[in-house]
């Protein structure tokens, strides 16, 4: 059995998980893709994985391309949801206010039909 401490029966020899950094609230406050409202550290992996490495490089980027970059680079259809987080952190980074990522489905059926 694994030793574990009280109260919160965390092993004792892990240190606890650092915390995740403040979402940043206008896209002048974000320095780090993980700051990005709907980013963790998950979607902000794939984002370092196309090469994009600050949250200013999506005030340009376009996330249909991201989209497809993110598929051809896993060589696997990714799920729509991310072109709606795509979306959605393109458009906080152009100045839009934080939306929650789901409010751009409707917006990315329309736009772009079945990815």
């Amino acid at each position: 059995m694994l030793a574990t401490s009280s109260p919160v029966n965390r092993p004792l020899n892990r240190p606890p998980k650092a915390p995740a950094p403040r979402k940043a609230a206008t896209a002048a406050e974000c320095e780090r893709l993980e700051q990005l409202p709907n980013i963790g550290p998950s979607i902000a992996g794939d984002l370092r994985r196309l090469g994009i490495e600050q949250p200013a490089a999506l005030a340009t980027a376009d996330p249909f391309e991201l989209y497809q970059s993110l598929c051809r680079a896993t060589a696997r259809r990714q799920d729509p949801c991310v072109l709606d987080t795509f979306m959605a952190a393109t458009a906080f980074m152009r100045g839009e206010p934080p939306r929650p990522w789901w409010s751009f489905t409707a917006e990315r059926k329309q736009r772009y039909g079945v990815v």
